[in-house]
């Protein structure tokens, strides 16, 4: 069963498959449908196309720069980009720092940052998490101390995604300490090579160089480079975060997977008979496709209640839950459905340093995902914490 879309969707639809078959480069396609890890190069050969083309910032509207799509429209792209091998655009400037400066932003900030966003000039990453302020982020310590026109930063921030490539940090720190511990946080804008900052990286369970250490030691931040007032980084902090767990749900990569697992477990044999006419195997996957649908639903539902820069409430914790939720069942039963063939790992082959052929590349990226599928139902705020949202918010609990 699937939706049912209206003659312009399905023109849009149309419009945007010929698009990809044209411009994706077919290098591009094959490391991501192989589970290759990205280099920067090819984040930045992506983005700068779809910039070209208009739909780099598929969220934004037309006055800012962006298509104005509806939430039909960007459903339809991310979908069929996630159908298609492209790349997942990098979240941190487009998706998330984005819609914190067209909604608290001055005019100035707006001038300056976006549109250096839309032509990829300025690589963002996430200043949010501490190690000892993860889910309760609310504790962080980074502190900010005002100094004329500008604060020096103190601290330090873990599991910045991509970290290692940005030249721009969005970062929560501690303006008040002697506040209320939201009411005494700040949103700063911060330039990477600003003396005092220091990466390190961190490296997954698959091998990868995804995330990173950053510290921070006497970095002196323009006060202009505030997002809002002193003190309302709090508010800030939580419209980003309805956004990115609205993206977390990544509706078009879990049908992409479910795709690739019916295709497996009909192509693999159980006992003279497909895996897929397999009973127990058969009702995850039917029960999988089930609640990828409802969440489908949802999803739409909630984003096009938000179509006119209202910010999505507590439904988007449901996403995140659900949405990781799922990706993580599909990666589970991907590798069951390859069995012995799942458990050799190829680190050389997913940098790029050897090659495979096709079977055995498909069995070293099912194993890449199905580790690094782990951290979804961490990142973003924990399903733990995202249910007593949900609990709290919606049922009142």
């Amino acid at each position: 069963m699937n939706l049912t879309f209206s003659p312009e969707e399905q023109a849009f639809r149309a419009e945007v498959r010929r698009f990809l078959a044209e411009a994706l480069p077919s290098d591009i396609s094959e490391r991501v449908r192989l589970g290759r890890h990205l280099r920067a190069d090819d984040h930045l050969r992506w983005q700068n196309i779809l910039s070209e083309q208009g739909w780099l910032a598929s969220n934004w509207p037309k006055e800012h720069g962006g298509p104005g799509w509806g939430p039909v429209q960007r459903h339809i792209f991310d979908e069929e980009c996630a159908a298609a091998h492209a790349p997942t655009v990098v979240p941190f400037g487009v998706n998330m720092v984005a819609p914190v400066i067209m909604k608290f932003g001055s005019a100035e900030q707006q001038q300056r940052f976006l549109p250096r966003i839309l032509s990829n000039q300025d690589w963002w990453c996430q200043g949010y998490s501490e190690p000892g302020a993860g889910s309760d982020l609310a504790g962080l310590n980074t502190r900010a101390v005002r100094d004329g026109d500008h604060y020096v930063v103190n601290g330090q921030k873990t599991w910045t995604t991509l970290g290692q490539h940005a030249n721009m940090l969005f970062c929560l720190v501690r303006t008040d300490p002697d506040a209320k511990k939201q009411a005494g946080i700040s949103f700063l804008l911060i330039d990477m090579q600003t003396p005092g900052i220091t990466v390190r990286p961190i490296i997954t369970l698959d091998g990868a160089h995804e995330v990173n250490e950053v510290f921070l030691d006497n970095v002196r931040v323009p006060v202009e480079n505030r997002v809002g007032e002193e003190g309302q980084g709090w508010t800030c902090a939580k419209f980003l975060l309805t956004h990115e767990r609205t993206g977390i749900a990544g509706l078009g990569h879990a049908k992409q997977a479910l795709r690739h697992l019916k295709s497996l477990a009909s192509r693999i044999e159980h006992r003279g008979k497909p895996l897929l006419e397999l009973p127990s195997f058969r009702h995850r996957v039917v029960k999988a496709e089930l609640e990828l649908m409802a969440l489908e639903v949802t999803n739409l539902r909630v984003i096009a209640a938000a179509r006119d820069g209202g910010v999505p409430g507590a439904e988007s914790s449901l996403l995140k839950v659900r949405g990781s939720e799922l990706r993580q069942e599909l990666s589970e039963l991907t590798r069951r459905a390859l069995g012995p063939a799942a458990l050799p790992f190829f680190p050389d082959f997913l940098h790029g340093e050897s090659n495979l052929d096709d079977e055995r590349a498909q069995s070293a990226a099912a194993s890449a995902q199905y580790f690094n599928r782990r951290k979804l139902s961490i990142y973003g705020g924990a399903n733990e914490i995202q249910k007593s949202i949900v609990a709290k918010t919606i049922l009142n609990m």
